[in-house]
């Protein structure tokens, strides 16, 4: 699977953005897996400095005066600064970052994992999201906004577009 297609997986169960699944929030969870020991600290940086992320990072300066620059991602990245753009730290240990934007309703969650397998060291590269229900339904049911399910697809592949980028920005630092 090294290198391979990023596909939609499991949570796993010591993942900070857990603490939304099953709280009728949506919460996604993406993972790739790429050859090399990678720090957490590399893919934050990587994934914050990625190309297709400048875009949402320049309508953030733009539409709603959040500024940011590469260098602080990767202060962001090494734990020097608590907030970056649009979002603020919520939470973070020494593989994960749990992210939560200026209004209160996402959360953006990256991780590292090591993997054993083979003779060469590998990691897995994390990447999931949470979308916060806006209230509930008559029903009891949890309520998302009204753009949530005409974005949702659009969401999917933003998702491993931007993992894909992280990967390419890691790629391109290891040569």
């Amino acid at each position: 699977m090294l290198g391979g297609a990023i596909e939609p997986c499991p949570l796993p169960a010591h993942a900070l953005l857990a603490k939304y699944a099953g709280t009728g929030a949506y919460t996604d969870c993406y993972a790739v897996d790429v050859a090399g020991s990678v720090s957490h600290a590399a893919y934050v940086e990587a994934f914050y400095t990625g190309k297709i992320l400048k875009i949402e990072l320049l309508l953030l300066r733009l539409l709603f005066s959040k500024p940011s620059t590469d260098i602080q991602a990767r202060q962001l990245a090494v734990g020097e600064i608590n907030s970056f753009s649009g979002w603020r730290v919520e939470d973070r240990n020494t593989d994960q970052l749990l992210m939560c934007d200026f209004s209160g309703n996402t959360r953006s969650w990256l991780m590292v994992a090591p993997l054993s397998e083979g003779s060469a060291p590998a990691t897995r590269l994390y990447f999931g999201s949470a979308v916060l229900a806006r209230g509930t339904k008559a029903t009891g049911e949890p309520r998302m906004g009204a753009l949530f399910r005409p974005l949702l697809r659009f969401h999917k592949r933003y998702s491993r577009a931007l993992l894909d980028g992280a990967r390419a920005r890691l790629a391109e630092a290891s040569h």
